[in-house]
């Protein structure tokens, strides 16, 4: 569930942190504080504890300072999480040069994307806990954006459709990976992984689930159940998710190449 949104700061105040305009240097006899310290800190807690449990207090406990010696750098928590979310963004690996069997697909570019997304969701999972229909407009959102965007550019679709490329991608990242933290969460909480799940719930279901009253949900059932020792495999559900994406995208873009240009 969504807990925080990002860009509810003061805009001036938001876009003067991202892009560390006014960053104030630390003063006399003070500890070495810095933005830059204060939301690794933040981001350490956040990674340990969870979106929910990040507070100005618990940053200052952690970097030993006063709380309110905070505020000389970060002017609250909402100006915090968009510069925290902007700096883990930075964290996405932007390679010049790939392999040619890379460099050439614009499919294979996407896929290499995606698949750093999902490496940086679960490193970070309290991001998914964090709105953004409001992105915050920091260099490390920008610089993603426009790597991303690049992977898809003259390949025959106009500005608003490789923008609707970027976020269609993303999106479908955004969900997957949902699934399988959830996913691991609940064995964190239960202490029973999937397959102890499936087992202990597979006496009683072969008692009450009747084949002829639910023919297609037994057979598939079973047969996902065997495949995956679990009712959800999240590394499969991920894999065809995104190949089914992508087989979307291919085929867009054929459609675009075979109408010329408008």
């Amino acid at each position: 569930m969504t807990t925080e949104y990002t860009s509810r700061g003061d805009p001036a105040r938001s876009l003067a942190l991202l892009w560390r305009t006014g960053e104030r240097s630390s003063r006399k006899g003070k500890p070495d504080l810095s933005v830059d310290r204060i939301v690794r800190a933040a981001i350490e807690v956040a990674d340990a504890e969870g979106l929910a449990a990040l507070s100005m207090r618990k940053v200052a406990e952690r970097l030993g300072v006063g709380t309110m010696s905070l505020y000389t750098y970060v002017p609250g928590k909402a100006e915090l999480v968009d510069v925290m979310l902007d700096t883990v963004y930075g964290e996405l690996p932007r390679p010049e040069d790939l392999p040619a069997d890379v460099a050439g697909s614009w499919r294979a570019r996407l896929e290499l994307i995606a698949r750093d997304y999902r490496v940086l969701y679960h490193r970070h999972p309290w991001m998914l806990q964090v709105g953004t229909s409001r992105p915050p407009l920091g260099p490390n959102v920008t610089a993603v954006y426009d790597y991303t965007l690049r992977a898809v550019d003259g390949i025959g679709l106009d500005d608003t459709e490789m923008d609707a490329v970027v976020t269609l991608l993303t999106g479908f990242v955004n969900g997957a990976v949902r699934g399988a933290v959830e996913a691991e969460q609940v064995e964190r909480l239960t202490g029973m992984t999937d397959e102890q799940w499936w087992w202990a719930h597979a006496p009683f279901l072969s008692k009450v689930l009747d084949p002829g009253r639910y023919p297609t949900a037994a057979r598939v059932g079973a047969a996902a159940g065997e495949a995956h020792n679990a009712a959800f495999d999240p590394e499969h559900a991920f894999a065809f998710g995104l190949a089914r994406v992508l087989d979307g995208v291919e085929v867009f873009v054929r459609s675009r190449s075979a109408s010329g240009p408008s």
